[in-house]
């Protein structure tokens, strides 16, 4: 198996995305290694991590829609909006109802309008947003526009003092889970924050084909489960090009259209993977090439 393509990791808690990443370029022997989509030390489940070549395609796999199963707290504010910070708030949550938590989560379903949460790693004036709040500054981000297509309720367990609520969530890139907890929260007026957060899928890579990082200790430094060309055929619709197709992308020009909704991946005869196209001004245009 070669050493360019994808690995489908099952993060364990307490790691960095940045961690993982360290891990399997050790694991590979290999310098060009990347994720595709950040996952916080607290959360769990599926980093889609690339290995040599395949790391040209992250920008597209961390465009992806995501999947969760996540625990939210009502009664307790934190300071990072999850249980990674200290209380901040509590309030009682005796009279909050399972309709109004079901209603609540309903209002934070479909395109909203999101403020991230101030400890992220979103940058303002060249600095992360996390840094700033952990020296003392006041730190306000501006909403984004996300879509939250599915937030359903699996259960509500109560406990005094607080409520634990667990919900299945598939979201747009860019949308943070632990601000669903903390609106839910805030529109529940009892506050709220993430006690648990697992990713189950980043668009069509699921937790059923991941692998532990034991796991990937046992067959280092072949790592790689997704080799490029079929990981490309996974993830992008598909072109199969003439030779004649070929020698032409394979220099970077562009090819005839084809019709097919871009980004796509065009395969060469022999089933190599030769570049990523998108259709635009009546010609098939390379966004990456592979080959070289």
């Amino acid at each position: 198996m070669g050493t360019d393509g994808l690995v489908v990791v099952d993060k364990p808690g307490g790691m960095t995305s940045h961690d993982v990443v360290a891990r399997v370029r050790r694991m590979a022997g290999i310098r060009r290694v990347g994720h595709g989509g950040t996952l916080d030390p607290m959360a769990t489940g599926v980093l889609v991590v690339a290995v040599g070549r395949a790391t040209r395609m992250l920008t597209y796999i961390s465009g992806s829609d995501k999947a969760y199963l996540a625990t939210i707290r009502l009664g307790q504010s934190t300071v990072t909006d999850d249980a990674e910070g200290e209380v901040v708030a509590v309030a009682d949550v005796s009279e909050v109802s399972d309709q109004a938590i079901r209603a609540g989560l309903g209002v934070l379903t479909g395109e909203i309008d999101q403020v991230p949460s101030a400890v992220s790693a979103i940058k303002i004036d060249g600095k992360r947003a996390y840094k700033r709040v952990r020296q003392g500054e006041q730190v306000v981000l501006a909403a984004r526009r996300v879509t939250v297509s599915k937030l359903d309720l699996l259960a509500v367990r109560r406990t005094p003092g607080f409520i634990d609520v667990d919900v299945d969530v598939t979201c747009s890139a860019g949308t943070y889970v632990r601000a669903i907890a903390r609106d839910l929260g805030v529109a529940l007026g009892v506050g709220g924050h993430l006690t648990a957060l697992r990713r189950t899928a980043v668009g069509g890579f699921t937790l059923a084909e991941a692998v532990t990082l034991a796991e990937l200790e046992s067959r280092a430094p072949h790592v790689v489960t997704l080799p490029l060309a079929e990981a490309a055929d996974r993830y992008f619709p598909r072109r199969d090009a003439t030779p004649d197709e070929a020698r032409v992308l394979s220099h970077g020009g562009p090819l005839a259209t084809a019709g097919i909704p871009g980004p796509y991946a065009v395969f060469a005869p022999d089933g190599s993977l030769l570049a990523i196209v998108s259709e635009r001004d009546a010609r098939a245009r390379p966004e990456v090439v592979f080959t070289g």
